[in-house]
C-alpha cells in the first residue's frame, strides 16, 4: 500500500488562488491567516497526515469496531492517534478562539480536514461528527449548554454525534417517534436511533448526543421535532463526568467499508437531555450540523479520491508490463495511453472536486464573518447553493475515481492485500451519507433554485461568464478551456430555463431531472474552478514563478478537464430535459 502524502502544494494554491483567503484573512480575527502562516500549518498536518493518522487505516479495516459489555471497541490504535491529534490542538483548529478552537479560517481546517480523511476516512468521522456538533450547539444553544459542553467538545475531551433516523423513519424525519418528556430544567428522552456514527466508544470520556424527538403535545410532522444535547454520562454541577445517563449502544452493523467506525444503535431510556434551540425547531438548528456535514462529506469524496489516486500513480510507475515502440523492454503501465488516461481522469477530476469544496468553504467563511449584512446574506446564497452540489457531485465522482484506481491495478486492484479495494469500499457511503445524492439533488431543485426563481442560481452563472471574458485576455493558450467552458455554461442555462418553464406542469419532472441537474451543475462548476485554476496558472508563469512544472501541469490538467469532462454537460442537459416521460412510463409491475 502507497503512502499518503497529503497535496499541500495543491491545497495551498486552491486556498489562495481560488478560495479567496485574500478576502477572508482581512476579516476581523483572520488578520494572522497570511499564506506562510496557513502553509506551515499545511505542512505540520501533512506530517501527522502521513507518519500518525495513514498507518491506522489499514488497522481498523481489518479490526473494524465490535460491541462488547455494552461498549464499543475500536483498535487500540485509533484510541492512541485520537488522543494525540487532540492534544496537540488539532481538533478545534477552525473553532473559534473563544470557545477554545484556534481560531483559523474554515478553508484552512477544510484542508486539515481532507487530510484525515484521506489518511484514514473511518478515524476522521469522529472529529467530523463532533465539530458539526458544536458549531450547532454554539449557534443554538442556550448559555447553560454552552457553559457545559463546548469546549470539552472543541477540544476533542469529549465527542459528538448526530441522532437523527429510526427504524421506522429512515430519510422521513416525520416519521420520528423519540419523545421527550419535561424534568425540572431539562427533559427525559426515549426512544430509539439507527445509523449513528460513532455512538459510542472509548476513545473520550463521554459523548453529547444530539437528538430529534418530539414533545407529547408537539404537531405532527418536521414541525413537531425539538433538538437535545443528550450527553452518554451526566455532567456534574462542576463539569465533570458522572454516572450513565441511561444511553446505551444496542449494536453496531457490519458493513461494506469504514468497518473501525461504529455504526451504531442507539437506545435512550429515560435520559436527560438539554434542550437546543426552541421547541418545535429542531429541524432548523439540526440543519445547523447538516449543513456543515454536507460540505464535509463533499470533501471525502475528494479526500478519498485523493488517496485512491496516490495509490494507483504509485502502482501504475512500479508495474512493468507490456512493450511501447521507441522503448527497450517493458515498460511501466504508466507509459501506456489508457493508463495515462485513467490517471488524468482522476488527477483533473480531483482538482476539480477540490477547488469547487474550498470555494465553497470560503463563502461559509465569508458567510459568518462578513460585517456588512447584505454581504453575509449574498454568500449565505452562494453557500446554501452550491453544499448540496459538493456533497452529491463530489461523492458520485468518488464512486468513480476509485474504480478507475482499482481499474489501474487490473486483477490486483481485486485483490485486498493491495489496499487499493478499501478505498473502493470506503467510499461508497458517501453518496448515502448526510442524505442520498437523490436528496441532495432533491434540496438543489426545490429550496435552491425553484424557491427563489433561481436568482441564486443567475449570480452564480453570471461569475462563470465573466471567467470565460477573463480567458479571452489569454488568446490561443486558453483557447480551449475558454470554448468548452463557454459551452458548458451555455448548457447550464438552457437546463435551468428549461426547468423554470416545464416544472410546474408536471410534479414528477423535479425529482425525475433533479439527480441530471445537479451533476450538470457540479461538472460545469468543476470546470469553471479548473478554468480558474488556468488563469492563475498562467498568471505565475508570467510573473517568473520559480515551480514552471507544477503551473504547466495545471494548465495541462485543466485542458484535458475541458476536452474529456466538460463534454458531458450536453449529455446532462439532455436528460434534463427529457423530463420524467422514460423514468415513470412504466407501471408498477413492469419493473
Amino acid at each position: 500500500m502507497a503512502d499518503y502524502q497529503p497535496p499541500v502544494k495543491d491545497m495551498l494554491f486552491t486556498i489562495t488562488q481560488l478560495a479567496g483567503l485574500d478576502q477572508v484573512n482581512r476579516l476581523h480575527g483572520f488578520e494572522d491567516a497570511t499564506p506562510d502562516l496557513v502553509e506551515a500549518v499545511l505542512d505540520e498536518a501533512a506530517q501527522l497526515a502521513n507518519e500518525v493518522v495513514a498507518p491506522i487505516n489499514e488497522i481498523g479495516d481489518r479490526q473494524g469496531a465490535r460491541v462488547e459489555d455494552g461498549k464499543v471497541i475500536v483498535p487500540d490504535e485509533f484510541k492512541a492517534v485520537y488522543q494525540q491529534i487532540t492534544a496537540d490542538g488539532w481538533a478545534g483548529v477552525s473553532q473559534p478562539t473563544d470557545i477554545g478552537g484556534q481560531g483559523l479560517p474554515y478553508i484552512v481546517g477544510l484542508a486539515v480536514e481532507e487530510m484525515w480523511q484521506a489518511a484514514s476516512l473511518a478515524w476522521s468521522l469522529c472529529a467530523l461528527l463532533t465539530q458539526g456538533a458544536a458549531r450547532a450547539i454554539h449557534e443554538h444553544g442556550n448559555d447553560e449548554i454552552k457553559a457545559l459542553v463546548l469546549e470539552k467538545m472543541i477540544s476533542g475531551d469529549w465527542t459528538g454525534t448526530m441522532n437523527l433516523t429510526e427504524p421506522q423513519a429512515g430519510s422521513d424525519l416525520a416519521a420520528i417517534r423519540t419523545v421527550a418528556v419535561a424534568d425540572g430544567d431539562g427533559y427525559r428522552i426515549t426512544g430509539q436511533k439507527i445509523f449513528i456514527t460513532w455512538g459510542d466508544h472509548e476513545m473520550a470520556d463521554n459523548v453529547i448526543h444530539l437528538v430529534l424527538a418530539r414533545l407529547p403535545d408537539a404537531p405532527p410532522g418536521v414541525r413537531g421535532l425539538t433538538l437535545f444535547a443528550v450527553p452518554k454520562k451526566l455532567i456534574q454541577a462542576d463539569g465533570s463526568v458522572g454516572q450513565s445517563n441511561n444511553v446505551s449502544v444496542v449494536s453496531v452493523e457490519h458493513k461494506l467499508g469504514i468497518h473501525a467506525s461504529p455504526t451504531c444503535v442507539m437506545a435512550y431510556e429515560n435520559a436527560f437531555g438539554y434542550p437546543v434551540g426552541d421547541i418545535n425547531s429542531g429541524l432548523k438548528c439540526m440543519f445547523t450540523m447538516m449543513n456543515h456535514a454536507r460540505l464535509s462529506v463533499g470533501l471525502e469524496g475528494v479526500a478519498i479520491s485523493e488517496r485512491a489516486y496516490q495509490q494507483a500513480r504509485a502502482y501504475a510507475r512500479e508495474r512493468i508490463q507490456g512493450e511501447k515502440r521507441g522503448h527497450e523492454g517493458g515498460v511501466a503501465i504508466i507509459e501506456h495511453p489508457d493508463v495515462r488516461r485513467m490517471l488524468m481522469h482522476m488527477k483533473a477530476n480531483i482538482e476539480a472536486m477540490r477547488g469547487l469544496a474550498y470555494v465553497t468553504g470560503g463563502h461559509l467563511d465569508r458567510a459568518e464573518y462578513e460585517p456588512d449584512e447584505a454581504v453575509r446574506a449574498s454568500e449565505l446564497a452562494r453557500l446554501e447553493l452550491l453544499v448540496p452540489v459538493v456533497k452529491g457531485w463530489c461523492t458520485e465522482m468518488s464512486q468513480l475515481l476509485t474504480s478507475l484506481a482499482l481499474q489501474v491495478h487490473g486483477g490486483m486492484g481485486y485483490i485486498e492485500e493491495t489496499g487499493v479495494a478499501q478505498y473502493f469500499r470506503d467510499a461508497r457511503i458517501t453518496t448515502i451519507y448526510e442524505g442520498t445524492t437523490g436528496i441532495q439533488a432533491g434540496d438543489l431543485i426545490g429550496r435552491k433554485i425553484l424557491r427563489d426563481q433561481g436568482q441564486a442560481l443567475k449570480l452564480l452563472i453570471g461569475d462563470m461568464q465573466k471567467t470565460v471574458v477573463d480567458l479571452k485576455r489569454h488568446g490561443e493558450q486558453l483557447a480551449t478551456i475558454r470554448g468548452a467552458l463557454q459551452t458548458a455554461v451555455g448548457e447550464l442555462v438552457t437546463a435551468a430555463q428549461w426547468l423554470s418553464d416545464n416544472f410546474a406542469a408536471d410534479p414528477d419532472t423535479p425529482g425525475a431531472v433533479s439527480v441530471n441537474f445537479l451533476m450538470l451543475m457540479g461538472t460545469v462548476a468543476g470546470g469553471w474552478q479548473m478554468a480558474r485554476a488556468a488563469l492563475a496558472a498562467v498568471e505565475q508563469l508570467a510573473a517568473g514563478a520559480e515551480d514552471k512544472s507544477f503551473f504547466t501541469a495545471k494548465i495541462v490538467t485543466a485542458n484535458y478537464f475541458a476536452e474529456q469532462v466538460l463534454p458531458l454537460a450536453s449529455a446532462y442537459r439532455a436528460g434534463v430535459e427529457a423530463g420524467s416521460g422514460s423514468i415513470m412510463g412504466l407501471s408498477d409491475d413492469q419493473f
